[in-house]
């Protein structure tokens, strides 16, 4: 598996090649998305489209997102990597300028790239077979346009490994106010007495897909009460489940915080219920 694709060409991966030059490489000047896909099928490819287009308006890349363009990469990556379980990673930058500086330059061309990875089977609906995330916490110290899908993840990646340091599978993050924003690289949802509840999205969060089409999913069900509220982290520790979403992840039940058990330490009934009706229609999207 190495074939990927590259302003307008498909090639090995070792034959890629971008410029030293890249504002992709100098300053992290990028948007990037990443579409899972499990035989051939791909889940939330919409979402993930219109919120690439989004980042790429807000930092003023003039790149026009086409939908069916961008499909035809996917499928063309998924065949030549030989299908399965895979995640598409599209990446544009702003491009390759002859020189070094911090304004945007213009009449450069973004530069187009996309690969192939193997990713895990999709979870199932089954509390015994669910994977089981241990967290921890800490301030959020990053910047105040976290609602960007930036390739300039050096913060992400600080928090990540603040968790991974010691033996956690991710950080969940809260503000100076003591209110949860999101984690390294998920959303984070919290169950108390049955209602489901997520932070509101603002500047603080990156409105993930996975959560955009869990709460519409939900909604539409209805068997489940879900809210859009304020999270404190004493809140965060009451809960009785804790979950943390993406793509890849799909919907991941939390077990521990800080090494403490949330709840009664074992994978909750509502996380099954979400997670049901969550696999029924993750392709409709």
């Amino acid at each position: 598996m190495n074939t990927v694709y590259l302003n307008g060409s498909y090639m090995p991966m070792s034959e890629a090649k971008i410029s030293p030059m890249d504002r992709g490489f100098l300053f992290g000047d990028g948007i990037y998305e990443v579409v899972p896909s499990y035989d051939g099928k791909l889940v939330g490819f919409g979402p993930h489209l219109e919120r690439m287009q989004e980042g790429l308006d807000a930092i003023e890349i003039k790149l026009k997102v086409d939908h069916d363009a961008w499909r035809k990469i996917a499928m063309e990556l998924i065949e030549r990597n030989g299908g399965g379980n895979l995640g598409i990673y599209f990446h544009v930058s702003r491009g390759a300028d002859s020189k070094r500086n911090h304004a945007y330059p213009e009449n450069i061309t973004p530069t187009v790239y996309a690969f192939a990875f193997d990713i895990p089977s999709a979870p199932v609906p089954d509390k015994a077979l669910a994977a089981q995330f241990k967290v921890s916490t800490t301030e959020d110290l990053r910047w105040k346009r976290c609602n960007i899908k930036s390739t300039a993840l050096l913060g992400n990646v600080m928090h990540y490994q603040h968790g991974h340091a010691q033996g956690n599978n991710e950080t969940i993050l809260y503000n100076a106010e003591g209110d949860v924003t999101e984690a390294a690289a998920c959303n984070v949802f919290v169950v108390k007495n049955g209602v489901v509840a997520t932070p509101e999205l603002d500047y603080q969060k990156l409105p993930g897909i996975t959560r955009l089409m869990l709460l519409d999913i939900l909604r539409r069900d209805g068997s489940i009460p879900v809210e859009e509220r304020k999270i404190s982290r004493e809140q965060l520790l009451d809960a009785d489940e804790v979950w943390i979403t993406s793509s890849s992840k799909e919907i991941a039940p939390v077990v521990v915080i800080d090494g403490k058990p949330v709840g009664d330490g074992k994978v909750g009934d509502v996380w099954l219920a979400a997670q049901t009706l969550y696999t029924q229609h993750k392709f409709d999207y």
